[in-house]
């Protein structure tokens, strides 16, 4: 709706531009915010307002399909979700790697004490029940890991357990391992006797995470757009530079967070902070598309390039490098420019592993 904005007519005008911005309760998404608390969407003259914190990336694309919101960060839930017939626009990245093939940090298997898993041997993985939240990225993690230990998923059984019932499923024998995301590894360590991360990344998948909004949101108003993402992205590097302070954030946004837990997590969170766009970004949703495909998950055949809308970032990336210089560079050959075309192939060869 025209009225969710107001002042658009770019920074220093008289009125900041009001944009309605949500994210999940999860630390890789405590970026948006954070950045709200600190003061880098009021430099880029943005008025955001936050809705609650959603439970699910689901949650969070339902309201951006409702209107509710003009921006969301959403991960693997947007593969399904699109071709469900919502409509996004991929415009900038909360989390992942612009510069290599994979990147998984903020994954990790919490084993039970007496479950024989060991994450320098995947083969153990066979027989054992493993707790995952079915379509969702550590569910593709497992199955990263059964491919590395040359298993099938018919050689364990898994397990569909949402997070926050992991440490409990763990405890009483419903599972062996566990399969999660930050901080849940961290939490369930602590919440349960015995229990031990035994894997930790690995670099088995790539992962994903959008800053996504809707076509006709971001043909109306690129500008407001290339604002928003010059905000996350400042944003993104202030945390990677303080990662003790982006902590402490977490805690004021993630209620019951306790603050050891969230130092610990945002080690491995500032490892995937890399908000641009290159071939490696349309490798990744590719692979993860097709991963959930054999499962049946999705349909096979994701268009990818359907879905990102590069230029926003791509502008944003060329009006502030100092921004970016503490990251990786991107490979010469896995940039694009506005026109882009995804080919997997070559995508594969000019990303490193």
């Amino acid at each position: 709706m025209d009225d969710a904005v107001e002042g658009a007519s770019g920074a220093g005008a008289a009125a900041p531009t009001r944009v309605r911005a949500g994210y999940v309760s999860a630390v890789d998404q405590i970026g948006l915010p954070s950045g709200v608390e600190a003061g880098y969407f009021d430099e880029q003259d943005l008025n955001v307002k936050l809705a609650q914190p959603y439970p699910t990336g689901v949650d969070a694309l339902n309201a951006l399909q409702a209107g509710e919101v003009d921006f969301i960060q959403v991960g693997t839930p947007a593969i399904a979700a699109a071709q469900k017939g919502i409509d996004l626009s991929l415009v900038g990245n909360y989390t992942g790697s612009s510069s290599q093939k994979s990147i998984d940090e903020t994954m990790a298997v919490v084993a039970a004490a007496k479950s024989g898993v060991d994450g320098k041997d995947l083969t153990t993985l066979r027989g054992k029940k493993i707790g995952v939240s079915e379509g969702s990225i550590n569910h593709l993690y497992l199955l990263g890991l059964l491919r590395e230990a040359g298993l099938k998923t018919s050689d364990v059984k898994i397990v569909n357990t949402e997070p926050p019932d992991m440490a409990v499923a763990l405890k009483t024998g419903g599972i062996d391992a566990a399969i999660v995301w930050d901080p849940f590894p961290i939490t369930i360590v602590d919440q349960v006797d015995g229990a031990k991360e035994v894997l930790r990344g690995g670099g088995h998948i790539p992962f994903i995470g959008y800053i996504v909004t809707t076509p006709s949101y971001a043909k109306k108003h690129p500008e407001v757009v290339e604002r928003f993402l010059t905000a996350r992205a400042r944003t993104d590097q202030w945390m990677r530079e303080n990662p003790e302070d982006a902590a402490d954030s977490a805690t004021r946004w993630l209620p019951g967070t306790k603050k050891s837990v969230a130092v610990e997590a945002m080690k491995h969170n500032v490892k995937q902070l890399d908000p641009r766009f290159s071939a490696c970004n349309y490798l990744a949703l590719d692979t993860q598309a097709r991963l959930l495909a054999k499962q049946g998950a999705v349909k096979a055949g994701f268009d990818v390039d359907k879905y990102f809308d590069p230029k926003p970032i791509l502008k944003v990336m060329a009006a502030n490098p100092k921004l970016f210089r503490d990251l990786p560079d991107v490979p010469k050959s896995a940039a694009v420019e506005g026109g882009y075309r995804f080919d997997r192939a070559s995508a594969t060869k000019a990303c490193p592993s």
